[in-house]
């Protein structure tokens, strides 16, 4: 709802110009009530949301003709940067403003409007000249910073748009190669290839703080890191985390580290409560109190307190719930393929559930990182080798402050930005153009994606190098690719081609070929891959035993709830507790002990009644 309503601000549509059809883009229709309320809300708070910033000032100009003369006077000069990239409230607001002296100059380049998400939209720099008859409109065509193949790459790719106004490159530089389109088998060779381009650039006397690597989504950016943690270059992620200090990726890496290592109190702290189960401050407190007084880990204390009366049935219940939970998926871990054991964990923990129902711009990007995580797991042999791997990851920050580093980062968030020796990695169809956006947004979307390209290209001054793999692993399936159609419509004149590939020709070019498929007698199972094979002959009914050749159930397997008692039983008690002795609690008060069972005490409380209390909890007197 929060980001619809923003979306409805961007328009510049106050609650009364929200007709039934947009109405009906949340909760059946209560779209429209719902806006009015939460502008109520504000209005009683005497507060502003962001876009409110634009939307109130718009609607005063529009209802108070004086209001709107007083700054027409007042501001003789308009000038726009970034014109491309305003949003309708924005438009609006400059069009009242400017219409009474119409000295406005907007400055914007169409072919770099790549926004659309946070509400931008290009047609409001295409139509500038029907908006204000009589407008000059001086194009700004030479380039400083790019070779002439480079400009002349991208302008190719940038004709296919429509909707433009059209502009011609040119710069006075004579120098420099063609555009580099290379072609390899699979991502992990994609991130050896530039690793060692990098290389070279680096031994003929080049800085790495020239080189950057820009990525359509965060999740490609894995890859790279892994591989040079691997060779030992210095890196930065810029514009976001590095992959394994994303929130989400932290958060899994605990429910993993859990179930590796059942000792791990700062994974528990971290997942104990995330998603939310029910559990507060209080709760947990009794479990760290637990911990502390008894030497023993957060999930063996949140085991024991399962037994007695300290929490209330609720946090007994949720902490009930996540203890067997545990214990299950470290029995599946013996059975299951890495990769699984992680989705079955995450699907089953309710994380995944979470970020699904999260409807903020973040969270399908969030869903595509933990879709790479567990991609990643898939080259390591254990549980407990993956975890080391990624131990060594995050602990490879130690360079200085002024060394060297090679950059990191996404298309958008390169957007202004320079660098001598640029690397464009996936430029395959459904990586980029992204598939979610031509889904969601048609034509329209296409075009953005080919303009964000276009930006792409155009950071790099000497050198430029596209990637494109012909085969990806997804949850251990190879699957075979095809190049962006943008790299097809780069021109031949100002592009090199090379493949990495030999013994035939790659997938995808034999998908678009005449010629025999030289792949064709590899098989390409229609199923799940041997690790899910190898889980559906698992006995669910009895998880811990060998493997059968029955077929895979889809009866979901019976959750045997985990017996705290198991787990706490025999445990050494206190030797300063008596039966009949008066004791403190401090939750249920004075009351006297009437049983002993190792370090559970039953305590008939004077006013609580009858409570079952771990022995560490209570004090004498």
């Amino acid at each position: 709802l929060g980001g619809l309503i923003d979306q409805w601000k961007n328009k510049g549509l106050v609650p009364a110009d929200i007709d039934a059809g947009e109405s009906e883009r949340f909760a059946n229709g209560k779209g429209a009530l719902l806006y009015a309320q939460y502008q109520e809300r504000l209005k009683a708070l005497n507060a502003c949301d962001f876009g409110d910033l634009l939307l109130h000032m718009l609607t005063i100009l529009k209802a108070h003709r004086d209001v709107l003369e007083s700054y027409q006077q007042r501001f003789k000069y308009i000038l726009v940067d970034e014109y491309q990239d305003t949003n309708s409230s924005q438009y609006l607001w400059l069009r009242l403003l400017a219409q009474a002296r119409k000295n406005i100059c907007c400055v914007g380049d169409d072919d770099q409007s790549i926004y659309s998400w946070r509400g931008a939209q290009v047609e409001n720099i295409l139509r500038f000249e029907k908006d204000f008859p009589g407008a000059k409109v001086i194009r700004l065509e030479q380039n400083y910073r790019s070779t002439p193949h480079i400009l002349a790459a991208a302008s190719g790719l940038i004709a296919n748009n429509a909707g433009r106004l059209g502009k011609t490159l040119f710069t006075d530089a004579t120098e420099g190669g063609k555009v580099k389109v290379i072609g390899v088998w699979d991502g992990p060779e994609e991130a050896r290839r530039v690793g060692e381009e990098i290389e070279g650039w680096q031994r003929r006397g080049h800085s790495l703080d020239e080189v950057a690597i820009l990525v359509r989504a965060q999740f490609q950016t894995r890859e790279f890191e892994d591989r040079f943690i691997a060779i030992g270059l210095s890196y930065r992620i810029v514009g976001g985390f590095r992959f394994y200090e994303r929130a989400e990726i932290r958060d899994a890496l605990a429910y993993l580290r859990l179930v590796n290592q059942p000792a791990d109190d700062l994974a528990f702290e971290r997942i104990v409560n995330t998603p939310k189960r029910g559990l507060g401050d209080k709760a947990v407190a009794r479990v760290q109190q637990l911990a502390r007084s008894a030497g023993i880990s957060l999930v063996h204390a949140a085991a024991r307190i399962l037994d007695t009366d300290e929490l209330t049935p609720q946090a007994r219940r949720a902490l009930g719930a996540l203890v067997g939970d545990l214990a299950r998926w470290r029995d599946m871990a013996n059975d299951l393929p890495q990769p699984e054991l992680a989705r079955r964990i995450l699907d089953e923990s309710g994380y995944t559930a979470m970020l699904q129902a999260d409807r903020s711009a973040e969270a399908a990007g969030r869903l595509e990182n933990l879709t790479e995580l567990a991609r990643a797991m898939e080259e390591y042999e254990s549980l407990g080798g993956f975890l080391e791997h990624v131990s060594l990851v995050m602990d490879n920050d130690a360079r200085g402050p002024n060394s060297e580093t090679v950059t990191i980062m996404t298309i958008h968030a390169a957007k202004g930005l320079e660098f001598a020796n640029v690397f464009l990695a996936g430029w395959e169809e459904g990586v980029f153009p992204s598939q979610r956006s031509l889904d969601e947004g048609g034509l329209a979307s296409l075009e953005e994606e080919r303009r964000l390209a276009y930006v792409a290209i155009t950071r790099a001054r000497s050198e430029a190098t596209i990637l494109h793999a012909a085969n990806r692993r997804i949850y251990g399936q190879w699957t075979s690719s095809i190049p962006s159609r943008f790299v097809g419509e780069l021109p031949d004149a100002h592009v090199e081609h090379e493949t990495t590939m030999s013994g035939g020709e790659s997938l995808w070019r034999a998908n678009w070929s005449e010629r025999a498929d030289p792949f064709a007698d590899v098989a390409r199972g229609t199923g799940r891959g041997p690790g899910w094979q190898r889980a559906a002959g698992v006995d669910l009914s009895n998880p811990g035993g060998s493997f059968t050749s029955r077929t895979f159930s889809r009866e979901p397997a019976r959750v045997v709830e985990a017996r705290a008692s198991a787990v706490s039983l025999g445990n050494k008690g206190r030797d300063d507790v008596a039966i009949g002795m008066r004791v403190f609690h401090q939750k249920f008060g004075y009351g006297e002990i009437a049983e002993i069972e190792g370090n559970k005490l039953e305590i008939e409380f004077e006013a609580a009644g009858r409570k079952r209390v771990m022995d560490s909890f209570v004090t004498v007197g």
